[in-house]
């Protein structure tokens, strides 16, 4: 898939150290390492940061879908969490599950090696 350059990036997503691992049309894979800056006050990873990291994967699956030349944006999304993560790496994979004309509805699971750390879904408004 031909990607501009810079559009599968934005300033929140590096300051949080996501990787884009894969892009394909309708799916995107972001993976992110579990850093001091992540933490809870119980030293696992932060629930916010897990948010985030589904949010910026369904993000750039809709891209991938509609295409980098429209934006979409977050209607709503709903995580549930599994289980803790006290170090390493998490990988996110989100799916659109549904291409409409004005919306987009993805489905994310974060795993971390073959641990379920959280499953989401979403509702995205294409702009």
């Amino acid at each position: 898939m031909q990607i501009p350059a810079g559009l599968t990036q934005s300033a929140f997503s590096e300051l949080l150290g996501c990787r884009l691992q894969r892009l394909e049309e309708g799916v995107a894979e972001v993976a992110l390492t579990l850093e001091p800056h992540l933490r809870n006050r119980a030293g696992k990873l932060h629930g916010g940061a897990i948010f985030s990291l589904v949010d910026i994967t369904m993000g750039l699956a809709c891209s991938s879908t509609h295409g980098f030349d429209q934006q979409s944006a977050t209607i709503e999304c709903k995580i549930n969490y599994i289980r803790a993560v006290e170090d390493g790496d998490v990988l996110c994979t989100s799916r659109v599950v549904h291409a409409g004309r004005r919306t987009l509805v993805v489905e994310a699971d974060v795993y971390q090696g073959e641990r379920l750390v959280a499953k989401a879904q979403g509702t995205f408004a294409v702009l």
